[in-house]
């Protein structure tokens, strides 16, 4: 297919030149993103802080889901009450029922619920695994629902809401393998949440608070993996079902209550032609202040004396095969998504493995979560002075390094070790804050929320073989397995960011030509 792109650059750059008061015959073009940078005056006011709060809320359960399995899902400790049959041996599979009890409850967790102790790790890891193989399938099929019919808001709140009453109905399971299935369905739900949360908030304002925005969902997830240790401790002594109702019942609840305030995405309304609810979401984004100033804006875009029609209105099966026939955003989605792999991989294996290291399960992965504040303040900072990708690349060498030097160390030196493995996650959280924050200026609207959703799941991807990992270096028990794959699989992911464009203080495109034109 022969290559337009260059043409149509030039007709763009004409029509803009083709500016006349004849409304019926040419019309000035006025970009999306100008449009919302002069309605809001590139102002970061009360309106956009409530909404970006309202939205960013829903990142708690999405964390609570993703980290749930820790606990849920552990081998509790037991203790012998026969010692006479414990002194012959000391593996629990070999000795009677009534030679050994569990510490706590028996129903603390699945592995003592039903009785898998003794189940193969193909078993007792099915539940993790399903769960993240559903949120490989929810991304694909869900995801492109955010481009087209759906839209941001209403397909955030359904993954949201879906997310929690599978979570919910998980208390119902009656064996491992139900248990597993509930699992897959709301990992299938729980998929889109985190891209469109951020797809939703950078549409929202303009540039200038673009990247800071995307800071507030950070921090929300943050406090969701932060509070799940918490509630995790408080419920020790309890059913493992407790925990699945404490964390689904506010999600459901806050669900049903924030849907009715939170705005669609102008953008995503202009691109499809709702021009009258795209005006009111703009307003209620503005100060009244600025209504005037936005009136007067849209009055110079879209003329009362005829129809106006999204110059940006498109099948969505269209676009996608007009993107992966041109070489260049087929190149960049390539690019960051071997990036994106590297990064969950070592994000999600180093807290998904805080027992590999050999200390208190509640507090290994509290330390490790109140580690992503101070990255998050970097990653604040980084956005708005540094290059993205120049950020990505340093902060995965670094990462990489300080995860193979961890494993190299061994258990020979205990806090050296955890010192690097901290070093390597911290670095690892800003390069995965930048990422994210990336790939939703990389790409133009007509199609943001899809590619970024594949981001995601290239992340996930990583997360899904990051237990076989972790299993490895546990029974191996060698350190360097483990945090050895880490580090060298980031350490060649991160040289993927030399070949992406920057796209720092860059204006949000709204078509795959318009970015040609502005970066291609």
């Amino acid at each position: 297919m022969e290559d337009t792109t260059p043409l149509i650059c030039d007709q763009y750059s004409n029509s803009i030149e083709q500016v006349t008061v004849n409304f019926d015959q040419v019309t000035p073009f006025v970009s999306l993103d100008e449009m919302i940078e002069q309605s809001l005056e590139a102002n970061f006011g009360c309106a956009q802080f409530v909404q970006a709060v309202l939205v960013s809320l829903l990142m708690i359960f999405d964390a609570q889901q993703a980290f749930l399995a820790v606990y849920t899902d552990a081998e509790p400790t037991w203790h012998c009450t026969d010692n006479v049959a414990c002194n012959s041996s000391s593996n629990i599979c070999s000795l009677s029922k009534t030679s050994w009890a569990w510490d706590g409850t028996a129903y603390n967790t699945i592995i003592s619920y039903w009785s898998l102790e003794c189940a193969s790790s193909i078993i007792t890891g099915l539940p993790s695994s399903c769960f993240f193989a559903g949120c490989l399938l929810g991304g694909f099929v869900l995801s492109i629902h955010g481009d087209s019919s759906l839209g941001r808001k209403k397909l955030l709140f359904l993954s949201c809401f879906g997310m929690s009453i599978a979570a919910l109905a998980t208390i119902f399971s009656t064996n491992i393998w139900v248990y597993s299935s509930l699992r897959f369905v709301t990992g299938v739900f729980r998929a889109s949440i985190i891209t469109t949360v951020l797809v939703l908030l950078m549409e929202m304002v303009g540039k200038k608070w673009r990247a800071h925005i995307g800071i507030i969902s950070f921090c929300c997830f943050n406090i969701g993996t932060l509070s799940l240790p918490a509630m995790a401790y408080l419920n020790r002594n309890s059913s493992w079902k407790n925990l699945y109702v404490l964390i689904s019942t506010p999600a459901i609840l806050y669900c049903i209550v924030a849907y009715f305030f939170v705005s669609e995405s102008p953008r995503w309304l202009f691109m499809h032609g709702h021009e009258i609810e795209a005006i009111a979401a703009l307003k209620r984004l503005t100060s009244v202040n600025n209504h005037e100033r936005l009136n007067l804006c849209l009055a110079n875009n879209m003329p009362s004396n005829r129809e106006f029609v999204s110059p940006y209105k498109s099948d969505l099966c269209s676009l996608f095969k007009d993107f992966f026939k041109r070489k260049w955003p087929l190149k960049r989605l390539l690019g960051i998504m071997t990036l994106a792999f590297g990064i969950g991989l070592v994000y999600y294996g180093m807290l998904l493995g805080v027992g590999n290291l050999g200390f208190d399960i509640y507090l290994s992965l509290t330390f490790n979560a109140l580690l992503e504040i101070p990255a998050y303040f970097l990653t604040f900072f980084l956005i708005e002075k540094c290059d993205r990708t120049s950020s990505m690349l340093a902060f995965s060498i670094v990462s990489g390094t300080c995860s193979i030097i961890s494993g190299v160390i061994g258990d020979g030196r205990k806090l050296l070790q955890i010192g690097f493995e901290l070093a390597s996650f911290f670095s690892i959280c800003v390069a995965f804050n930048v990422v994210l924050i990336y790939a939703t200026e990389l790409f133009p609207t007509c199609v943001r929320n899809s590619a970024t959703s594949m981001v995601r799941q290239a992340t996930i991807f990583g997360a899904v073989l990051s237990p076989i990992v972790i299993s490895a270096g546990r029974q191996n028990d060698d350190q360097l397995v483990c945090y050895g794959v880490f580090g060298l699989v980031i350490l060649f992911c991160g040289l993927f960011a030399i070949c992406l464009p920057e796209t720092r203080g860059v204006t949000l495109c709204d078509t795959l030509d318009e970015q040609y034109c502005m970066q291609g």
